[in-house]
């Protein structure tokens, strides 16, 4: 069989009863970790009012599917399409380093809604979700991503709805040929780009949301008998060898169901640029050890790999003086300094950005080039932080940042950063309970009661506003 075949014959026959547990658990997780996104997005992005609006505007806001945080019911075409958009808006959503995109966003939302549509159980979800993780991920692979990267555009939105119409395919039940149709289909709408870098546009997020959407009615035209374009993936004119010049397309299958990309996924413990996560993990558990003091503190030098400079260090005056959300997750002295003066680097950290304390630290920490650093890249994003203080050295190496999947985080670290995104949201108990609902995903007998769990906490909370 050719490629798309054979994924297509993969995603159609996945069973939960199947795999093994640590690749359901780890989904588990994964879903949670999205989720929670979503819930702070909604509330908190700077975006959320024009897709809304537009969303209401278009006839999507009269239906029965759920967003995540919202009192509202959507079409099922709206909810795939806000709730891919809120899970990348953050920027807080996980990560795949191979394939240098974000594969839960467009991924988990598509199945999501298809759930709905469907009245799915939500172990066919997550069987749908890992489906959808494996083509992502193994798309870009494929391609390769850097090569993709290197003609403009972002895999997250071109790979994810890929990955988004074989996870509604899955959960619609469709046979391989129809997983096959269904990607066929989606081929005509795997779009985006990365000129949101020349102005930090909002497209970054759109696309993403999209490409769920697009993924949910690939699979929905197909579920009603629509045919979709054979050979998707390697034909002629297929996504690889359309959208890179030099595509492997069997590394796409290469060890299908024995290496699981969804286990070589990694999330964000802070919602910051990655080079800087490291050194943020050095910080706290410095400052832990050692009951380090702001005050105290006379200098910090965080040491980075050559890309990660770029990044997060440079240009050295920029980076000590961040004046909004995008410059602070861009700067290696803000997420060292809100660490070291409070202990934290999570989302409510940015409403820090002019906190005195954190404004005295930031011009003792310098980035610099380190070459036992760079000796760790690129598979590793690794940094080295030296703190001076009391008249002594406090130094740590961080190889492996916490949230890559060989240090990846505990169920207890997870919920840690679901309630610090939701907790304000939803309340403490409430936001408990749907994070121990979301974990038990694979339990549920129809997904829709999973998805109504934070419309009445919402109800309730702007009742008492």
């Amino acid at each position: 069989m050719g490629v798309t075949a054979t994924l297509s014959e993969f995603c159609a026959t996945i069973s939960l009863d199947r795999l093994p547990p640590e690749v359901v658990n780890r989904a588990r997780f994964l879903v949670l970790d999205l989720v929670g996104n979503i819930v702070r997005a909604r509330h908190d992005a700077e975006s959320t009012a024009s897709f809304l609006a537009a969303t209401r505007a278009m006839g999507m806001a009269a239906g029965n599917a759920g967003v995540f945080g919202d009192t509202a019911r959507y079409t099922p075409a709206g909810a795939a399409f806000l709730n891919g958009a809120l899970a990348h808006s953050l920027d807080f959503d996980d990560t795949h380093a191979a394939g240098s995109l974000h594969p839960g966003a467009p991924v988990i939302p598509a199945a999501l809604a298809a759930g709905e549509m469907v009245g799915a159980s939500g172990a066919d979800v997550l069987a749908g979700i890992i489906a959808g993780y494996e083509v992502t991920c193994r798309v870009a692979l494929a391609l390769p991503a850097g090569e993709h990267y290197d003609r403009g555009f972002h895999p997250t939105a071109t790979c994810g709805a890929f990955g988004a119409a074989a996870a509604a395919a899955r959960v619609f039940g469709l046979d391989a040929d129809g997983v096959a149709s269904a990607l066929g289909t989606v081929l005509s709408q795997a779009a985006g780009s990365l000129q949101f870098l020349a102005n930090g546009a909002w497209t970054k997020r759109f696309q993403v949301g999209w490409a769920a959407l697009n993924g949910l009615m690939a699979a929905t035209l197909v579920r009603e008998g629509f045919k979709g374009a054979s050979e998707a993936l390697e034909g002629k004119h297929g996504f690889m060898r359309a959208y890179a010049p030099n595509p492997t397309p069997e590394r796409a299958v290469q060890e299908l169901g024995s290496v699981w990309e969804l286990m070589n996924t990694a999330v964000k413990p802070y919602p910051s640029c990655r080079y800087g996560h490291a050194g943020i993990d050095a910080a706290l558990a410095l400052r832990a050890a050692n009951d380090l003091k702001p005050q105290e503190i006379e200098h910090v030098r965080l040491g980075l790999p050559k890309s990660g400079m770029l990044l997060v260090g440079a240009p050295a005056d920029k980076k000590a003086n961040p004046q909004n959300v995008v410059d602070g997750q861009f700067s290696g002295p803000f997420v060292i300094s809100s660490a070291l003066a409070t202990g934290a680097m999570g989302w409510d950290s940015y409403a820090g950005l002019q906190d005195p304390t954190i404004r005295a630290l930031l011009p003792k920490v310098t980035c610099e080039f380190d070459p036992e650093i760079e000796a760790e890249f690129p598979a590793n994003m690794s940094g080295k932080l030296t703190i001076t203080a009391r008249g002594r050295t406090f130094e740590q190496k961080v190889v492996v940042p916490k949230g890559e999947p060989s240090n990846f985080l505990s169920e207890a670290e997870l919920r840690a950063k679901f309630a610090g995104l939701t907790d304000a949201i939803l309340g403490a108990d409430r936001a408990a309970a749907l994070a121990s609902a979301v974990l038990s995903i694979d339990t549920t007998a129809d997904i829709s009661a999973l998805m109504r769990l934070a419309a009445p906490v919402m109800a309730a909370r702007m009742a008492g506003e």
